[in-house]
Parts: structure tokens; C-alpha cells; sequence
């Protein structure tokens, strides 16, 4: 992944007390055993110095700067996984449309946002630092960063833990067994410490399944159906021939 970068000066006059304020203001898979059965290869807020700010150095945008404090503080705290956890619970309620609109409207009352913020922590079972890191998006008027924050905190925590994020595209789901295969595989191609899951479903693959890693996905390895029959396409040169049904 690429360096991470200070916090933009900018930022400083705001961010070196984000984390006292949300401190104190009012779905993960590790695979250690060997699956040699599956065979893949590639085919093509910085908030005072410290080695957790050190580790969690983002790009000189604003969602990184955001993400870099909360990522500094969960460090601190000890609470590195269970902030994961709860970014991927935020992650997935603001996927909503209808929930981030709410929360970037400025129309909407300010208490109104805190008071939607109290029911999700509670039924989510948030963190209080990590609900209080919403009201503070929610006061500073940059919850709309959300997703970018999102985004910038899982590299941080990929960083800090020295694991490598796999995307795994099927057209089912598929069983444990075959991620932790996959899992397996891909620790054997990136050399890290720890293998992070995150699965979607696309029936546009026909058959079988895709696994994209590396920075930002760089890296796929394709063993779907719909790849398959691409190549043979290819090999065949077929071209604009019509065949007849």
C-alpha cells in the first residue's frame, strides 16, 4: 500500500483535539491452519507523536485525517479490533441511502442526528468513543465523509495489523471452508501477517469466483466461469459471427 502521509495543516486547528473530545464527551476472518487443496495464481489525525499515529498516517484528505484520529485512539485504548468491528457496522448502516441522507441533510435538526446516533449505538452496540466520533462528524458538518472515512480507516487497521484485504466475488456464497482455502492462498501470494475476508455476491460470473487484493484491488486472480468462456471466445475468434439456434 502506498505511504501514508500527515495529517494537512489545515486540519491541525481542528483535529489535535478531536480525540479528547470523543474519548470523553457524553465480520473479520485470520486463518492459520494450511489448506493445500486450493491452488491460486495471480493473473495479471496525526494527533501527537507516537507509533500508533506513526502506523495510521493517511493521504492529506480530510476522510483520512478523520479516520487517522479515530484509528490513533483506538490504538491507544486498545480497542484496535472492536473500532474495526464498529467501522463495519457504520460502514454498512450508512450504505443505506436513506440514513445518510438523513445525516448530511442540513436542514435537519442537530439534536434530531444525535438523538438517531444514540439509537444506532445502542442497537448496534457501539463503542462510546466511536458514537461520540459521529456526533463530532455531525457538529463539524462533515458526516458526509463517512464513506471516505470508512474506506480510509480500513487501510489504516490493515496497516497497523499487518493484514491484506481480499475481496472473494462469487456467484453463491460460498462455505467457510473455501474462504479459509482462499484466505490461506492469498497469505501465500502477499507474505502477511493476517488474511481479512470480505465477500460479495455477482451472478454476472456464470460460475466459480473471483479474489481481487493488493493496493486498492490491484491484483485479481479469476477463476470464474465467465472468464473461462472470455478466453475461449478469444482463442476461438469468433468475431461478429452469427450462429444459428
Amino acid at each position: 500500500m502506498a505511504a501514508l502521509q500527515q495529517i494537512p495543516i489545515s486540519l491541525q486547528s481542528k483535529i489535535p483535539s478531536l480525540k479528547t473530545q470523543f474519548l470523553h464527551k457524553p465480520s473479520n476472518l485470520s486463518f492459520s491452519a494450511t489448506f493445500p487443496s486450493l491452488k491460486l495464481a495471480p493473473t495479471h489525525l496525526h494527533l501527537r507523536p507516537s507509533s500508533a499515529a506513526s502506523g495510521a498516517r493517511m493521504s492529506a484528505t480530510a476522510g483520512g485525517s478523520y479516520a487517522a484520529a479515530l484509528a490513533d485512539v483506538a490504538k491507544s485504548n486498545n480497542t484496535l479490533d472492536a473500532t474495526s468491528a464498529d467501522v463495519e457496522k457504520i460502514e454498512k448502516i450508512f450504505s443505506d441511502e436513506g440514513v445518510f441522507k438523513f445525516f448530511s441533510n442540513p436542514t435537519v435538526d442537530l439534536e434530531k442526528k444525535r438523538g438517531m446516533v444514540d439509537e444506532i449505538s445502542a442497537s448496534s452496540g457501539l463503542q462510546p468513543h466511536t458514537a461520540n466520533f459521529l456526533n463530532i462528524l455531525i457538529e463539524a458538518k462533515r458526516i458526509d465523509l463517512i464513506k471516505d472515512i470508512v474506506k480510509e480507516f480500513e487501510m489504516v487497521y490493515n496497516r497497523l495489523t499487518e493484514t491484506e484485504l481480499a475481496l472473494v466475488s462469487s456467484v453463491v456464497k460460498l462455505e467457510p471452508q473455501h474462504l479459509a482455502q482462499i484466505a490461506k492462498q492469498v497469505q501465500k501470494l502477499t507474505g502477511a501477517k493476517n488474511v481479512r475476508i470480505k465477500t460479495a455476491i455477482d451472478p454476472s460470473l456464470v460460475a466459480g469466483f473471483t479474489i481481487r487484493y493488493g493496493s486498492s484491488g490491484s491484483k485479481l486472480i479469476d477463476m470464474s466461469v465467465k472468464k473461462q468462456l472470455e478466453d475461449i471466445a478469444e482463442q476461438l475468434d469468433l468475431g461478429d459471427i452469427q450462429l444459428a439456434v
